[in-house]
């Protein structure tokens, strides 16, 4: 057990407010210890379920949670609105623009960034969807692609404004190009007068030559086939080479596409490549058995921000809402064990465990993979939606999302749809004596 820098009981420093930021926070509940909860968001993010915020089915604060609410009646916890600038392992400290602030024990459980794997400036043309704002900025992207078409006479920019190109079959890749392709074709085409949004394209952009390629093939192969149903088209073994405000290239091929969505690879946070220990190729913490650092045993890193290995596989702990949670519980259970007096040289290896994988591809149809068990379908869709609701904080919130669900079930209603932000549009030949700016713009 450290002795205590900050008075009587040892401080824990929890920075990040996620899956498992959250889950070593509430079982440390009733030790011996003041934890604060860092974080520069004052709320809780489902992640899963931001592609639904980016294509207008669900509300920002449907997926989202205050972390003082979530965390007000644990008296030994408190939470601190601030940005974390740097941790200084040789005095236990952690740096943010306030002052810097003693730990005995740290967990940094900061999620990951969206990586565009050395081409940083593809990302003001393609935004990932790693964030709240994120998914906001996509969805307006992708309303105001169709209030343009709905004006725009020149054929051509018409088509590239209604070409929508997602890049990375990963999960959230599959789900995002799935709802657009929906939207598109079910819940707009009876708002519009002068434009088929119907017409939408949609393209999902997979490097290697499946899509879901951590999941059984099989499942891939379904997916695929689900997807190519309702409209989408798949491109594997293709790489993005260029993104600009006109279009991207796929390889050698040019795709004149104003929308271009990301969602392939993440990175690590900055403030790891500050720690001055090993990083994997992603720029993720390599931690040890018991998920802390070399030399630090009082230092832990977990979930996405975290290059684990599970002690029973060999395998990497895959950075999803499970092994988060997983991870923050036994870090928890270890700080509870050093304050009874066990020896770290005595801590237990972490052991994950696969509860299955899921993902939607559209209204009624989804995948699942638990095990030797692989479905899919409405009954995919089915078990997809009750364990997204169950990992929802709040009764309110559980309800609002199933009616939300509901209702575009039957009816094919996303009422979320707010243009935020800059709502300028522009075309390049306005129909008739519409009222929009005819100068290209070079970003959006």
């Amino acid at each position: 057990m450290p002795t205590p820098q900050t008075g009587e009981r040892p401080r824990v420093i929890v920075v990040g407010g996620g899956f498992g930021g959250q889950e070593v926070v509430r079982r440390l509940k009733d030790a011996p210890v003041d934890v604060t909860l860092v974080d520069r968001r004052n709320y809780h993010l489902f992640q899963p379920l931001l592609y639904q915020v980016a294509t207008a089915e669900l509300a920002p604060s449907n997926i989202a949670f205050p972390l003082r609410r979530a965390l007000r009646k644990q008296k030994n916890a408190q939470v601190a609105l601030v940005e974390v600038t740097g941790v200084d392992l040789a005095d236990k400290t952690v740096g943010t623009q306030r002052a810097a602030v003693g730990y005995d024990y740290l967990v940094l459980a900061t999620g990951a960034t969206q990586s565009y794997f050395g081409h940083d400036e593809f990302k003001q043309f393609a935004p990932g969807m790693k964030t709240l704002d994120d998914a906001i900025e996509i969805r307006r992207r992708l309303l105001i692609a169709f209030e343009e078409a709905e004006w725009e006479a020149d054929d051509a920019s018409r088509r590239a404004k209604l070409t929508f190109v997602v890049v990375g079959g990963g999960p959230t890749g599959v789900e995002l190009a799935g709802a657009i392709m929906e939207t598109a074709s079910r819940s707009l085409p009876k708002d519009f007068r002068f434009v088929d949004t119907k017409t939408a394209r949609v393209i999902l952009v997979q490097s290697a030559d499946r899509l879901l390629r951590t999941w059984p093939e099989a499942m891939g192969e379904r997916v695929l086939r689900d997807l190519e149903k309702i409209g989408v088209e798949v491109w594997l073994n293709s790489r993005v080479t260029s993104v600009d405000a006109s279009g991207v290239v796929i390889g050698e091929r040019r795709m004149p596409a104003e929308n271009v969505f990301w969602a392939a690879g993440v990175q690590g946070q900055p403030v790891a490549a500050e720690l001055g220990v090993e990083l994997d190729r992603a720029g993720r913490v390599v931690v040890g058995p018991d998920m802390s650092i070399a030399g630090h045993p009082e230092v832990f890193v977990i979930g996405d921000a975290a290059h684990a290995v599970d002690a029973k596989t060999g395998e990497p702990v895959p950075g999803v809402a499970q092994g988060a949670i997983q991870a923050g519980r036994f870090v928890a259970q270890i700080i509870r064990s050093d304050l009874k007096g066990v020896d770290p040289k005595e801590r237990p290896a972490f052991g994950y465990k696969d509860k299955g994988s899921m993902a939607t591809i559209g209204r009624g149809k989804a995948v699942v993979s638990v095990g030797r068990f692989n479905y899919g379908g409405f009954i995919g869709w089915l078990s997809w939606s009750v364990l997204h609701l169950s990992f929802l904080v709040g009764f309110q919130t559980k309800l609002f999302v199933s009616l939300s669900w509901f209702r575009n079930f039957f009816f094919a209603d996303r009422r979320v749809r707010l243009i935020t932000g800059d709502p300028t549009t522009r075309v390049k030949e306005p129909r008739g004596a519409m009222l929009v700016n005819k100068e290209p713009s070079d970003e959006r």
